[in-house]
């Protein structure tokens, strides 16, 4: 049976995922988004922190027999910074940043706050998180013939910007594929579609095109194909998975995707695989709307150093039909 995830755990991803502030020296800040207490610690490493907790909620029914409900949630969405050794700007200036990045998050994803998008940006080989590998032909994830990719080629994935990651073979018989691994965070339980994403193009003597597939960590075996046109330019080619989602996600949490030319090398021309960008986009069966009431100071001056602190207070809500 399908569990709803918590509004406060649902806001607190879209935030994490989705805020982007720049420093006055070009570089990132590093924000440290967490549950809704402040962690002291985290002002050692970060340029600030974003907690996001439960103020209230209620339970609506919209119709006498209360069939069909509504989940009202209020949280408390806070911003806290401080002045830091080693820190380019002011805690002030980096708390007014954070703010109107929280703000621009929330608004533009206020339809849409249950949709996680899950990609390469910024990752490298590094990661322990989502991972990229070249290979031959549709074989198992975990397989000794899968080559993880370079950090140079990661950086060709982050985003869709016509700067290839480009993969080949030549043997006779043999593809041109790539696989990728990403860590869904939300419990299996609660997510209610995955919808995986190549852009690209494949190349190959006989054929052009790609060929994707999501992978049944049950019965072991790749499911779901679907293939793009024969032209020899970027397009998106997508799997879309609602059904026994369970199976696609694996013990560990990962979701494994093959994206693969859709005709072979015949050992005098290879078989080329070009991928702009990749992504899985997973949606929770939670909040489905939210959106900023007010947001107000509440520095601490008491401590030293000072602590600039900004309260949000953010409206959420999602709809489900009990069925009795």
């Amino acid at each position: 049976m399908s569990e709803a995830e918590e509004a406060a755990v649902t806001v607190a991803r879209l935030l994490q995922k989705n805020l982007r502030v720049v420093k006055d020296d070009g570089n990132l800040a590093d924000i440290y988004v967490s549950n809704e207490w402040q962690n002291t610690d985290a002002f050692k490493d970060s340029d600030g922190q974003v907690t996001v907790g439960l103020a209230e909620a209620a339970d609506q029914k919209l119709e006498l027999s209360g069939k069909n409900r509504r989940r009202l949630s209020v949280l408390r969405v806070n911003v806290w910074t401080t002045e830091r050794v080693g820190a380019t700007e002011s805690a002030r200036t980096m708390r007014g940043k954070i703010v109107e990045e929280v703000n621009r998050v929330l608004r533009q994803n206020r339809a849409h706050p249950n949709v996680t998008v899950y990609d390469f940006y910024n990752l490298g080989a590094a990661s322990l998180t989502h991972k990229a590998y070249r290979g031959a032909g549709d074989t198992p994830p975990g397989s000794s013939l899968w080559v993880e990719l370079s950090s140079e080629n990661y950086a060709s994935l982050w985003t869709s910007d016509n700067a290839h990651c480009q993969v080949s073979n030549l043997g006779s018989g043999e593809y041109a594929a790539m696989l990728f691994r990403f860590k869904v965070e939300s419990p299996e339980k609660t997510v209610r579609q995955i919808t995986l994403s190549f852009e690209g193009y494949g190349t190959a003597p006989l054929q052009n095109g790609v060929t994707v597939a999501a992978w049944n960590h049950v019965v072991e075996t790749w499911q779901n194909p679907a293939s793009g046109s024969d032209q020899a330019e970027d397009e998106t080619v997508s799997v879309t998975l609602t059904q026994d989602l369970p199976s696609f996600i694996d013990a560990d949490g990962y979701v494994w995707f093959l994206a693969c030319t859709s005709s072979s090398s015949d050992g005098a021309v290879s078989a080329v695989l070009h991928c702009d960008y990749v992504s899985c986009t997973v949606t929770v069966n939670g909040v489905t709307y939210c959106d900023v009431l007010s947001y107000r100071p509440g520095d601490r001056v008491d401590v030293k150093p000072f602590v600039f602190r900004t309260e949000f207070t953010v409206k959420s809500w999602f709809f489900e039909n009990l069925g009795v």
